[in-house]
């Protein structure tokens, strides 16, 4: 039997908990999280170990389809399915479930404070996190939102190659250079929630921190989830000042070469 009253004192749950309630909360006013739009997770592992940060209630039970073993043993925060943004960000601990990976990697136990059922997305969050724990870089967090300029881009071919987004988003401020250096993946329309999706997305975290899905969103990934936010922040605010240049009837000029070439050798790491 898991802890009652200890789940709003153990202090690093508690200080996670607090940053994904204010990203939440951020995501519902800026309208990146219409109705139940978006999903996060969090590997909790290092700070709650075996101790699962919850009620007594032990929601489920379950087999997942392939087995994760890097996770063995691990436990995750996921948002709820058909959770609303705007709740979690008042209530984080009630709006999703904390999940203990078995030692087979496949058998899991789900826990929840008021019977929340962990999102469908959850095979596409492990298999992210799984990829981020074999890459070894610390990265915990996952963020996946509808950043509504981001999106409005992907409806113009010419931004579904990355190498030409990425350029045009770093020029237009010079934090987009030095905060994403990895730059941005773009992947073709795949139906959301699909094993596909969630394949294609590894293969472009190999080489981006940010991943952008035609019309549909973006998926990031950090230290915590407040990186993950500030990445698609800096991102989207390069998208709204390239279309309001656009809108107020001009090409945006951009940074040239030599001051992003500049940027990289002072920033880049």
């Amino acid at each position: 039997m898991l802890p009652v009253k200890e789940e709003y004192t153990n202090m690093p749950v508690t200080g996670i908990m607090s940053e994904i309630a204010g990203v939440a909360s951020l995501l519902w006013q800026k309208g990146w999280a219409e109705r139940n739009g978006g999903n996060l997770s969090v590997n909790l592992t290092a700070c709650v170990g075996e101790w699962v940060p919850g009620s007594p209630l032990l929601l489920s039970e379950f087999v997942l389809g392939r087995s994760f073993a890097l996770l063995a043993g691990d436990v995750l925060y996921l948002t709820g399915t058909g959770t609303r943004m705007r709740d979690v960000a008042q209530r984080p601990f009630e709006t999703g479930c904390f999940i203990r990976v078995g030692i087979d990697g496949r058998h899991c136990e789900a826990w929840a404070v008021k019977g929340v059922n962990p999102s469908s997305e959850l095979p596409s969050h492990f298999a992210v996190q799984q990829f981020l724990k074999s890459e070894g870089k610390g990265y915990t967090a996952v963020l996946h939102t509808h950043p509504t300029e981001l999106i409005a881009l992907t409806h113009n071919r010419l931004f579904l190659e990355s190498s030409y987004l990425t350029r045009t988003l770093w020029s237009m401020i010079p934090e987009a250079r030095i905060f994403i250096q990895r730059g941005v993946g773009v992947i073709p329309y795949t139906m959301p929630g699909s094993s596909i999706l969630a394949e294609l997305t590894i293969k472009a975290l190999a080489a981006h921190d940010v991943v952008l899905w035609e019309k549909h969103g973006a998926l990031s990934v950090g230290k915590d989830i407040e990186d993950c936010f500030d990445n698609i922040d800096t991102l989207n605010k390069s998208a709204m000042i390239y279309m309001s240049a656009h809108m107020a009837g001009f090409q945006p000029e951009g940074l040239s070469d030599a001051q992003l070439n500049e940027l990289g050798e002072t920033y880049d790491h």
